[in-house]
């Protein structure tokens, strides 16, 4: 039966490309070997229950331990009684293990114990049931707990630890989007007073990390193996700088080339391929990537992806909030310092879904800056932006979730909706780099935009903003382009009576036209 791309819930190998298991999890078997209690964490869409599952499956295979992928998230979806949650949890395990085990390796009735106790009595009584065997369970989903129910589930795996490797799984591994010692626990101030803390049973946490090149041609290499058709080494090239590695992507925009770009299964797959695959993506509705989007309105995260895409510095932010979208896998570090978009492709993604309001709320546009040829005037174009500013842009900022950058998520719902005729619009920012540059590309027409804004107590930004659209341009190899100043001052008259632009040239000798709005 022939093998495809997964991009929804877990993989396996008979029916899907992917990579060995023990290749992405090296550290894994000493772990296990050594009866440690540690921690899986990493974004969603990275392959933590894929991988650990087929650990689990493989690992009991070979007979030596009793191994299982269990899940916490039906106790911590919404239940906060902790009897409650633990008579879910128990439910759910049973109905694990009976799809994953045999008969004989499957737990025994669990037994009677009084809540805040249930799931302590329950490991106890499984481990004794595996005996010889050693008990291994990763039990995923384990950030999904809350608080109270959150608490009483380490109280009581910290206090079983002690008694294993017979009374106790040997090894136990928790797993989910987050390090267990960054969990929060809203009512643990007064219960961890003066006790152990609940995390010191924890040897080690660890993560899986994106694909490199070499592991996203070898995936790639599993389908060309079997059906034939290559990837150019530009099309992998590509696929990891759009992707940077993350592991859904890879697989999405590998499904979107072969399913829906290049279908033939016979003309090799290039650069130019992927970037119309990761154009479709981006537009298409998947499920991993709505759920992305939905992080967004989280104050937490608003706090910090705000200052990126204003390009302004993160004021005072809590390192808690900072691991929290990093983990969240919607941003990372750069090499040089400061936080930006974790991949090229989320990057378009989140602004994507910021501008579905004001996109939303766009008036009926003509399309005055379309030749009769289809070409894109344009001089035209930004006149029409012009207008359509003064007209429409005061309560158009209303329209945005995220009030600081309200200027730019309007500006660029305008522009999506020029890139929507047969264009595409490219995004640029980071944490402290004071602007943010854009790229709409129209058939062989491309305008370069760099946006800033001026603040109270700032000096105008007008001459940092030459500077750095001439660098812009100048890597684009274009001779002129637009420099956006978005006035944020207080006391200013109405947008439409403050609208100007003004012709100037940079510093290289490119003429860019200096619209304040």
């Amino acid at each position: 039966m022939p093998r495809w791309f997964n991009t929804t819930g877990a993989c396996n190998p008979h029916d899907h490309f992917m990579l060995p298991t023990w290749e992405r999890l090296p550290q894994v078997s000493r772990l296990i070997n050594q009866k440690e209690y540690f921690v899986v964490h990493a974004p969603r869409g990275v392959g933590k229950t894929t991988s650990l599952q087929t650990f689990a499956r493989d690992l009991t295979a070979k007979g030596s331990h009793v191994a299982v992928l269990i899940s916490m998230l039906e106790g911590g979806d919404n239940v906060e009684d902790v009897g409650t949650a633990e008579l879910a949890i128990l439910s759910s395990w049973r109905r694990s293990a009976k799809e994953e085990l045999p008969p004989e390796l499957r737990p025994p009735p669990w037994p009677d114990a009084p809540p805040r106790d249930r799931i302590g009595a329950a490991l106890n009584a499984w481990a004794h049931a595996a005996a010889p065997k050693p008990l291994v369970l990763f039990l995923d989903e384990f950030d999904s707990l809350r608080d109270s129910v959150l608490l009483s589930v380490l109280r009581q795996i910290q206090v079983g630890h002690r008694h294993r490797p017979s009374g106790f799984p040997w090894s136990l591994a928790f797993v989910g989007l987050r390090d267990v010692r960054d969990y929060r626990l809203a009512s643990d101030d007064e219960g961890r007073r003066g006790t152990p803390s609940p995390f010191n049973i924890v040897d080690k946490s660890i993560t899986l990390a994106p694909f490199d090149r070499s592991q996203i041609a070898e995936l790639y290499g599993q389908y060309t193996q079997e059906k034939g058709q290559p990837f150019e080494q530009s099309a992998v090239d590509r696929v990891f700088e759009l992707t940077r590695g993350q592991p859904w992507l890879v697989n999405a925009l590998a499904q979107t080339l072969t399913v829906e770009t290049v279908p033939d299964g016979h003309t090799p797959i290039t650069a130019d391929h992927v970037d119309r695959a990761k154009t479709a993506l981006i537009r298409d509705t998947r499920t991993h990537i709505d759920s992305l989007g939905e992080r967004l309105n989280e104050p937490r995260v608003k706090a910090i992806i705000e200052p990126i895409l204003a390009g302004t510095t993160l004021s005072g932010p809590r390192n808690d909030d900072i691991r929290y979208v990093q983990d969240l896998g919607l941003v990372r570090m750069r090499e040089s310092g400061g936080l930006e978009a974790a991949n090229p492709i989320y990057r378009e993604i989140i602004v994507q879904e910021l501008t579905f309001g004001p996109l939303a709320a766009l008036p009926q546009i003509e399309p005055t800056w379309l030749e009769p040829g289809g070409r894109m005037n344009v001089d035209r174009l930004l006149e029409a932006f012009v207008a359509f500013w003064r007209q429409h842009g005061e309560p158009l900022l209303q329209a945005a979730s995220y009030h600081e950058i309200a200027p730019h998520l309007v500006l660029m719902a305008f522009l999506d909706r020029v890139a929507d005729r047969g264009g595409t619009l490219e995004r640029e920012y980071a944490i402290g780099s004071g602007r943010m540059d854009l790229c709409l590309r129209y058939g062989p027409d491309v305008v370069a935009i760099e946006i800033k804004v001026w603040r109270d107590g700032r000096r105008d930004p007008v001459e940092d903003g030459l500077e750095q659209i001439d660098r812009y341009l100048a890597g684009l190899s274009l001779a002129r382009g637009w420099l956006v100043i978005f006035n944020q001052r207080k006391e200013q008259p109405p947008v439409e009576q403050r609208v100007t632009v003004e012709p100037r040239m940079t510093p290289g000798g490119r003429a860019v036209s200096v619209i304040r709005a």
